[in-house]
Order: C-alpha cells, then structure tokens, then sequence
C-alpha cells in the first residue's frame, strides 16, 4: 500500500536537507517478528551510476545481527532527525532530594537559539536493502564514496558518543572485511516539533511494505 501525499521521483527537499546535515541514522530490521535497531554512519545520494532512485549506502560486519536479518529479510526502515536533544531541568518531587543547580540566563539564551536552529524535523523512511556483490563495480564505487563522506578532518572526534563496535555507529572501517549495503528509498513521513506530520512516496518505487510506523 502507498502512503498517501506527495509523490515525486526524488526526495523532499527538507529530506534531502535533513540527510545532507545529519551524521547518524537509526536502521530497523526485523527477522522472525524480532526486530533490531543499529545506530549507523552512512552516506545518500539522489541517484549513482547503477540507479535513478534516492539511495542510502550503509556497511556492516558480516557476522552482525544487522547482517542476519537483512539477508532474511530486505525491508527496512531509516529514521534520521536534525534535532539536538536536551532535558531541560527537572523538579524534584522530594523536599529532600537536591535539585540541579540552574543554568544562568546566557546558557539558557544560548541553548534556546542552538535548539531553535537545529531542532526542525525527523524523518522516517521506508525502503528495501539490497547487499551489493563483493569486489563488483558497484561495490568499490559506493565503498568508496561512503568513505568520502564519512572522512572527517583530523579536529572532528571520528566516534563522539564513546561507542563503537555492531552496537554502535555501523561504518566503513579502512581493511575491516564488511558488507555494503544500499538501502533504495520508497517512501516516507516528516514529522516536526509540532507533532505534524507529512506523507511522501517516490515515483516509481515497489510498495509492497507497510506504512511508516504502521500508521
């Protein structure tokens, strides 16, 4: 079933934005009813040299979970978001219980422009995975743009959030054997900070899988 709404052969451009901007995504697979969601580097590109359609490019060991399930089964889902995420400061239920020292008015300042101009959408997409074949043409030619796109200068900490290893952000390692994947773009919902949301598919994409988020 399609989602209803817009329907274009390429992406939104808040989507392409979003994908242009944002380092991480989160990739969901499923096997047997048990699904799996990995924290994954990766790299878009509205079309390559092998296809027309909005492809995501992802790497994986071939051992991983990830790995498994795609192989079962190739239908996943992305979601991607330009947000910066804060808990502003909490108030204590218990009279006892010490609170959280207050931020001063600059760090509030700061943090309300920082969120303002960060914070816009997330962005669920729904697609099929395909695992390219090892030492192809297309292989090399995606392995090596992935790893364009993910070489950062020498200042940019390559692993900001401490984790590493299938648990964490999934990517192209230099002499690690590993699985190239890409993802082909069916369709998608944007969602903002306001809870609204909006519907779009790409013109001649399969629509055999469900609705985002089953909605």
């Amino acid at each position: 079933m399609d989602i209803p709404g817009r329907s274009s052969s390429g992406l939104p451009e808040e989507v392409v934005t979003c994908l242009d901007n944002a380092r991480f995504l989160h990739l969901a697979t499923s096997h047997n009813d048990v699904p799996h969601v990995s924290l994954m580097k990766y790299t878009y590109l509205p079309s390559t040299p092998f296809s027309s359609s909005p492809t995501i490019i992802m790497t994986t060991p071939p051992s991983s979970r990830k790995t498994l399930n795609l192989e079962a089964n190739p239908k996943v889902s992305l979601l991607v978001h330009d947000w910066v995420s804060h808990r502003p400061p909490t108030l204590s239920s218990s009279p006892d219980q010490a609170r959280s020292p207050e931020r001063s008015s600059l760090a509030n300042l700061l943090m309300g422009f920082n969120s303002a101009s960060i914070s816009r959408i997330s962005v669920s997409l729904n697609g099929t995975a395909q695992f390219l074949e090892p030492g192809s043409e297309e292989e090399e030619w995606c392995k090596a743009r992935h790893r364009e796109s993910n070489a950062f200068g020498e200042n940019v900490q390559s692993d900001p959030f401490g984790i590493s290893g299938d648990a964490g952000a999934g990517s192209y390692i230099e002499g690690q054997e590993v699985r190239v994947v890409v993802v082909k773009i069916r369709d998608g919902r944007i969602s903002d900070w306001q809870e609204s949301v909006k519907d779009f598919s790409v013109e001649g994409a399969s629509s055999a899988a469900p609705l985002v988020n089953g909605v």
